[in-house]
């Protein structure tokens, strides 16, 4: 059969509710072609022909590589009724849906390529004038071809039949579209917005994650419960978790903040309902301040403890010491020989000295580490001295949080731009004049304390 004199049909691809899929072939330049066709008579609903049609207007206006080439639509006439055909690119590709059902399992790694691709994508589509919402993203949906080594290979997204923008929300109803299992809450209640994608988006990759349909799993208070039965990094569990918030104030507001969350990820907790209520251990001495824009964490010197006091007296001896052995060499030896004495205490001094060193930064020393929208930095101050170490880091290099709680002393981590923020037992610049041994009185519940107000804070306001 050879439809408008141009498409020779090779194959039914699909046939549900009077609409068919075709592939056929282009005569006139032997490139293999998709058509959808659109059965349409008197007892038709007049909103399938409406979202057909959109459909066609959406792809004519689409050009983006991983989004089927809208290439021609025309109207066909058959015995008892009309019929309209679109006509667009052929992507020679398995879905999702088919890689799952064959036994193919997806790595955290895929899982993420996808995720990124399909950002990508999404990012194209609602950035257009107006607003393109695809309302029907799914396994099906996907296509997925050219796999090599590490590389998932190219993501592709596909039928656009379900298609809205925003500017055909105005003033008129809305026909509630999508699959069940994949489509948030609003969308039931016929609210779509360019974050109903997202949620979509997360409940696809949910089930490359698990290999079970959205339905299939548990859920409570409307989110899907996922995190048992998966082995991923608690930062992709976290952001998955926040693609599929039930709640829209809590979900990834735009395509473009998923993509920056994903590419840079917080080390964070597999389930986070709501926010955690940390409480600062007593007698604690770091002071915490904190707001939307910033947080900023305050170590206070160590002060007069038993072991300083035995320091200063050991400096006292020391120094003491070295001062009659290089004042007796001095004067009582003969030249040269007392230059000669003289030189050889001078290690000693130098140990002298960092003992001195290691009292100051004691007594009057404090490390404050902040974090606000641009970067992340570690500064000691000492006598309206400041010294910074590592450098600071831009803000969306963080990627972990972490408490060492088995390292001796323990310690809790920023990781950032590859270079570790620490507040520990050791919290001093590493040179070779200050060495590991200044411990300063932070103990475990402070450093668990200090994590959890830190990982609240850059996923609740950084993230948000």
């Amino acid at each position: 059969m050879i439809l408008n004199g141009v498409y020779q049909v090779q194959t039914q691809l699909s046939n549900r509710g009077g609409k068919e899929t075709l592939l056929a072939q282009n005569l006139n330049t032997q490139e293999l072609v998709v058509i959808k066709i659109l059965k349409f008579n008197s007892h038709s609903e007049w909103e399938n022909f409406k979202l057909f049609e959109r459909e066609a207007q959406t792809l004519k206006n689409l050009s983006h590589p991983a989004i089927p080439q809208y290439l021609d639509y025309f109207e066909l006439k058959l015995s008892n009724s009309y019929a309209y055909a679109l006509v667009q690119s052929y992507i020679d590709a398995p879905s999702l849906e088919s890689c799952l059902k064959t036994g193919r399992s997806f790595s955290e790694v895929e899982i993420e390529q996808i995720a990124i691709a399909l950002l990508d994508i999404v990012i194209y589509l609602h950035q257009r004038q107006p607003t393109i919402i695809h309302r029907d993203i799914k396994p099906s949906n996907i296509l997925l071809t050219d796999r090599s080594g590490s590389n998932v290979g190219k993501v592709y997204l596909i039928d656009f039949g379900a298609v809205q923008n925003t500017a055909a929300t105005e003033g008129g109803t809305i026909t509630i579209v999508g699959t069940y299992g994949y489509m948030p809450p609003e969308q039931f209640g016929g609210q779509t917005v360019p974050a109903s994608d997202l949620y979509s988006l997360g409940a696809t990759l949910i089930y490359l994650a698990t290999g079970k349909h959205p339905t299939e799993l548990p859920s409570k208070d409307g989110r899907i419960l996922f995190a048992d039965l998966v082995n991923l990094n608690p930062s992709l569990i976290g952001w998955l978790n926040k693609a599929i918030e039930p709640s829209l104030d809590r979900r990834f507001s735009s395509a473009s903040e998923a993509l920056q969350a994903i590419k840079h990820p917080i080390n964070l907790e597999k389930t986070r309902p709501a926010r955690e209520i940390v409480k600062q251990p007593r007698k604690s001495k770091i002071v915490l301040d904190k707001t939307s824009d910033a947080i900023d964490i305050s170590v206070p010197p160590k002060g007069f403890t038993t072991e300083v006091l035995f320091l200063i007296g050991f400096a006292c001896f020391w120094n003491g010491f070295l001062v009659i052995w290089t004042g007796f060499a001095l004067l009582t030896a003969p030249f040269p020989i007392n230059i000669v004495f003289s030189l050889f205490s001078i290690p000693f001094w130098i140990a002298g000295f960092t003992i001195i060193a290691k009292i100051m930064l004691f007594l009057f020393t404090t490390a404050r580490l902040k974090i606000d929208s641009q970067e992340i930095s570690l500064t000691y101050e000492c006598a309206g001295f400041k010294y910074q170490q590592p450098k600071p880091s831009p803000r969306d290099t963080i990627t972990k949080v972490k408490l060492e709680s088995s390292n001796n002393p323990p310690a809790m981590v920023i990781w950032a731009n590859e270079e570790a923020y620490r507040i520990h037992g050791t919290i001093t610049p590493k040179t070779s004049m200050i060495d590991n041994s200044l411990n300063r009185e932070i103990s475990d519940r402070e450093l668990d304390w200090l994590a959890k107000e830190i990982e609240n804070w850059l996923y609740y306001s950084t993230i948000k």
